[in-house]
């Protein structure tokens, strides 16, 4: 008896230890151990990763686009005033009437003309900047500098040769404020005849204020017209009412 009592037992320890209740052993019917799952790391990875671009674009932001500006504005406003406000052009009584780098018009006869604008619908506008897109195969540039040649020619009966080509066509930006020395003497004639001075002294003047090449190399000579009448208007007094 005491045998099966024995086998019994050993019996039902055996059932324990299968189903998991004895020992250490860990059962078919136990649940795995949990595996740490979520967004925080891979959150983490992406603020590593963005941080230094972030703190790149605000330190390259503040440098070019406040600091460099301030400072080249700066300096330029100490050491080139006129220049960096604009290079406006004043007077005799001091008033601006313009800006040397821009060309505005004249038409009448006791100034000199600047080229032709295509600049805005009436030319000469300093907010719609541009020229005419017409290319040298163009009917309609050749009718342009055809007719520009012949109210040249008829407006300045006395000038000598050919009217100069940069009279009957407009710069790429129509805004050009410069003519070569040869196309304001060309118009010398003219401007002395309505202030009723000798070719010569207008002459003389074109001379004054011929700009030559930049270093000496660069560029060609040139004649800012707006100055030009300018000048004529403070050593000769207005050519006319108007311009």
């Amino acid at each position: 008896m005491a045998i099966t009592r024995d086998a019994s037992g050993m019996g039902r320890l055996a059932g324990r230890a299968l189903r998991g209740e004895g020992g250490g052993a860990a059962g078919a019917g136990d649940a795995p151990a949990p595996v740490a799952t979520g967004p925080g790391p891979r959150r983490s990875a992406l603020r590593d990763a963005l941080a230094p671009a972030v703190r790149a674009t605000i330190v390259t932001l503040v440098l070019t686009g406040l600091a460099y500006p301030l400072a080249v504005t700066v300096i330029a406003r100490g050491l080139f005033p006129a220049r960096s406000a604009g290079s406006f052009a004043a007077d005799a009584s001091g008033k601006v009437v313009g800006s040397e780098l821009l060309a505005q018009p004249f038409a009448q006869p006791g100034y000199f003309h600047p080229r032709p604008s295509a600049a805005g619908d009436r030319g000469y506008d300093a907010a719609s900047s541009g020229g005419s897109n017409l290319g040298p195969t163009s009917k309609k540039l050749r009718e342009q500098a055809a007719q520009r040649a012949e109210a040249l020619t008829k407006e300045n009966p006395e000038a000598a040769g050919p009217v100069p080509v940069e009279l009957v066509t407009a710069s790429g930006s129509g805004l050009d404020p410069h003519l070569s020395p040869e196309a304001a003497l060309w118009q010398a004639p003219r401007v002395a005849a309505a202030r009723r001075v000798s070719v010569e002294r207008i002459r003389a003047l074109v001379a004054d204020l011929t700009e030559g090449r930049a270093l000496g190399v660069l560029g060609e000579p040139r004649v800012n017209v707006l100055l030009l009448n300018l000048e004529l208007d403070r050593r000769l007094g207005p050519g006319a009412a108007g311009r």
